[in-house]
């Protein structure tokens, strides 16, 4: 698998957790909980977008 595939995949695996925190975020009765999770699920898929957009090189 080369970097590319490696790289591609842990994006994949961030959006995916990303989603089912959000899916858990809906099922939570206790607000706070729910906020926390929908938190950690957005900062998730930001992290992922800009993983995404930025190829995973990062400039020195």
């Amino acid at each position: 698998m080369s970097v590319a595939d490696e790289f591609g995949a842990r994006v994949q695996q961030m959006r995916q957790k990303a989603e089912k925190l959000e899916q858990a975020a809906e099922r939570a009765e206790d607000p706070a909980e729910r906020r926390r999770l929908k938190d950690k699920a957005r900062r998730l898929q930001e992290q992922s977008r800009m993983s995404g957009e930025s190829g995973g090189v990062h400039p020195m």
